[in-house]
């Protein structure tokens, strides 16, 4: 049916590196995988406001900005009887 493809040796390196990964991740304890979350949210931040242009960043703001309005669901102004 297909013909058996070789696995490269860069493929099962990452396999591996994540396999690991996960393992360690399990062992945490949860102020360990908090204070990692932390970090990770701090340092991303960082890049975001060093290498992020400001223009991106209003048109973002803009593009996720909560609405004010309410949805109305089906029904709410018009009176339907069944």
């Amino acid at each position: 049916m297909y013909p058996n493809k070789k696995l490269s040796s860069g493929t099962l390196l990452v396999a591996g590196l994540a396999a690991y990964a996960y393992y360690k991740y399990n062992k945490m304890t949860e102020e360990e995988k908090r204070t990692m979350v932390s970090d990770v949210k701090q340092k991303g931040q960082k890049l975001y406001d060093e290498y992020v242009p400001e223009n991106i960043k209003s048109n973002l703001k803009n593009i996720f900005a909560k609405k004010d309005t309410q949805e109305k669901s089906f029904g709410d102004e018009n009176n339907f009887s069944f």
